[in-house]
Parts: C-alpha cells; sequence; structure tokens
C-alpha cells in the first residue's frame, strides 16, 4: 500500500528545524563546500522574518511548506501569502488588474520565492534521492491550498528549469524572461577576459574603469572577518538611498543588515572609499560557483562608479576564485557591453479561475516567443569577437 504524503503549513520557519531545512536546500553543503544557492538556506530567510523584513503589515506572511511521510521530511518550500505583488521582479500588475476589473479577488496570492530576491534557483527543495516525488507533492499541494481556500493564484517565480518542466506537466503555466549574467570562460584575469571583446568594445570597457578608479578614493573588496559590524551602517545608507529612488520604501529593514553579519563569509562588499570614509558600495552573496549581486548604493556621484563596483570588480573577483558565473541581478541592457549575456529565467503559475488562466496561458504563449528572440538578439548584439 503506497503511503500517503503529509502537506503542512508553517508560519514560520523557526518551526522547521535548521538543518532538516537545509539537508533540502543546500545538499551541496554537507561535504563542508560552500553551499549553491545561498539565498534558500535556513538562516537566510529566517533573518528575512526576524528583522521584520517580511511579517505583518508586510503583506509577506510566511506559509512555508513541507512534505513529509511518516514523519520523514520529503521536501521543503519557501512560500508566502502576498497582498500585493511588490518585491517580486515578475510582473503579474496586468492580471491583477484585469481580475479586479471582473469583479474577482486577485489578492490574496500563494507566492513561492525568496522575497526581494530575483536570483534564479531552486523554488522545491528536496531531499537528495527525492526530487522527483518531492516536486510533485509540493506542487500538488499548492494547487489544493489555492483551491481549498479559493485563492486567484499560486507562483514560483525564478524557479529552476527543470522545476517549471515538473509544474508544467501538472497543468501549470509556465513563464519566461531574460537576465544578464557574466560567464568565465577559463580567463586567468581581467585582461584574458577584455582580450576576446571587439576591439572598440575593449577599449571602451578600459576608459570607463580608468576614469571609475580616478574618482579620488580607493576601492577595497572585503569578504568573511575583513567585514566589520561599522561596514553595515555604511550599507545601509546606501540601501536606502537606492530604495527611495526605485521603489519609494525599502523592503529590508535595517535588522536584517545586522543579522547579515552573522552571514558574512558567505559576502563580498565591494566599497569605495574617500578621504577613510565609503562614498559607495555594492553587496554580493558568494555561492558555490556563482557570485551573486544583490545591492548597491552611493552617497557621492561619480562616473562610471556603478558599473565599476557592481560589475568589473565583482568580474575581477570571480576570476580571481574560479568561480563560473556573476548573477548581477533583474533587468538592465546596460550589462550587455560589460559581458554579461542574456539567459532564461522561468516562473510558473497556477490560475483557479477558468477564464484568467485562459486569457493568462494565451498572453504567455505570445511572451514567451518574444522572450526567445529578445535573448538570441541581444546575444548578437554582444561585445564579444565574432569567432
Amino acid at each position: 500500500m503506497q503511503k500517503s504524503v503529509e502537506i503542512t503549513i508553517h508560519s514560520r520557519i523557526s518551526d522547521i528545524p535548521e538543518q532538516a531545512w537545509d539537508t533540502c536546500a543546500c545538499p551541496e553543503a554537507e561535504d563542508g563546500a560552500r553551499p549553491f544557492d545561498p539565498f534558500a538556506r535556513h538562516r537566510f530567510l529566517a533573518a528575512l522574518e526576524a528583522s521584520g523584513s517580511v511579517g505583518p503589515g508586510t503583506g509577506w506572511s510566511p506559509q512555508h511548506l513541507t512534505a513529509s511521510i511518516d514523519g520523514q521530511l520529503l521536501a521543503v518550500a519557501p512560500l508566502y501569502l502576498k497582498t500585493h505583488s511588490q518585491g517580486e521582479y515578475v510582473f503579474d500588475h496586468a492580471w491583477a488588474d484585469a481580475y479586479i476589473r471582473a469583479g474577482g479577488d486577485y489578492y490574496p496570492k500563494l507566492q513561492g520565492a525568496v522575497p526581494f530576491t530575483p536570483v534564479p534557483g531552486r523554488r522545491l527543495l528536496c531531499q537528495p534521492g527525492f526530487e522527483a516525488a518531492g516536486r510533485a507533492a509540493l506542487l500538488q499541494g499548492l494547487a489544493e491550498l489555492t483551491l481549498q481556500n479559493r485563492l486567484s493564484s499560486a507562483h514560483l517565480t525564478f524557479c529552476a528549469a527543470e522545476e517549471a518542466e515538473a509544474a508544467t506537466a501538472q497543468g501549470w503555466l509556465h513563464r519566461t524572461g531574460l537576465q544578464f549574467h557574466w560567464e568565465n570562460r577559463g580567463y586567468g584575469s581581467f585582461d584574458d577576459f577584455l582580450a576576446t571583446l571587439a576591439s572598440r568594445k575593449r577599449k571602451a570597457l578600459r576608459k570607463e574603469r580608468e576614469k571609475a578608479q580616478a574618482f579620488g578614493g580607493t576601492i577595497r573588496a572585503l569578504a568573511g572577518d575583513e567585514i566589520r559590524p561599522e561596514h553595515w551602517e555604511a550599507m545601509w545608507a546606501f540601501y536606502q538611498d537606492t530604495g527611495a529612488r526605485k521603489w519609494g520604501t525599502p523592503y529590508l529593514t535595517r535588522a536584517f543588515f545586522d543579522a547579515l553579519h552573522q552571514m558574512r563569509n558567505d559576502i563580498l562588499l565591494i566599497l569605495a572609499e574617500r578621504d577613510g570614509r565609503p562614498v559607495a558600495g555594492a553587496l554580493n552573496f558568494i555561492g558555490r560557483d556563482a557570485l551573486f549581486g544583490r545591492y548597491w548604493g552611493c552617497l557621492e556621484d561619480h562616473a562610471f562608479l556603478h558599473f565599476e563596483l557592481c560589475y568589473h570588480q565583482a568580474t575581477d573577483w570571480a576570476i580571481a576564485r574560479g568561480l563560473k558565473r556573476v548573477e548581477a541581478g533583474a533587468q538592465g541592457e546596460h550589462k550587455l557591453a560589460r559581458g554579461y549575456l542574456p539567459v532564461t529565467t522561468h516562473s510558473v503559475h497556477f490560475i483557479s479561475h477558468p477564464g484568467l488562466r485562459r486569457a493568462v496561458a494565451d498572453y504567455l504563449d505570445q511572451e514567451r516567443a518574444a522572450v526567445a528572440e529578445d535573448i538570441e538578439g541581444l546575444r548578437e548584439l554582444g561585445p564579444f569577437r565574432m569567432e
């Protein structure tokens, strides 16, 4: 007789043992190596909750799922009940507006995601050896929760390609997007990378770096214990400045930046300092084979300093440590000229209302074709020499 899978909802990630969660989230770390994805770890998600960045009053209510058989944990999923569509970077505002105009309630909805973090990765986190069963159980549980609670929809954003494939097999709708990632082709130095670019692009980047580095100060890359508590005060100021200009109200709290100090072994800060004071900075997370650019900000405007700290310094650091790629966040065609090429991202969507589902499905068919065409065209516009 086949045993049934028990799906449980948890309103706090602290109710799930950290070791059990991380065995699903980052099995690569069991041998002592750095985890592949620092954002799926228990401590990162717990810091969001403990700092008040998600939870009451934020529109992100934790509803994490676990799938178990006879008390043995099979899989987990970071999940939130959302009352808005902010902080997701996969935009469904038009879907919500259309449904609301038709008299429906689009919110609340279920969102499987790492909040405020447009980094592709696994969203259905399974014990090694139980990937197929774990994904199937969590997807079925998400669909049943949506229907039982008469919610409009459930979404997994920036999920892995294999998760998108499993979800579409269960009838979920597949959406694609694009980001710009830098790929390490075995470079020994930044000059080796520059040598692969067309002459005009290579000269432009050299001049760009020269102008950026002439801002009147020094640039430092800090990781691990090189990062001091006072550096988080500077990064908070940078984050507030950028957040206020882009979003109106920054998503993360000051307490979250304090919590990041406990994760400093997984973090790279690149700071521009003048007269001993940080004037700009970029915050990166270090994965097992990738560097993930997350936040940037400045207190002074200097030509090309943003590009230097966020892209060129990150590329330099990744080359020196043999990392395979740099992922510099969502959007930004300006990254193309700096060697960051377009890649496909994935999300999947369970829409409960048949009419809305049909409309969204038709839209996504057209959007996927357009995204594929954009990626092909942008790659042809890349800065690399023609072979």
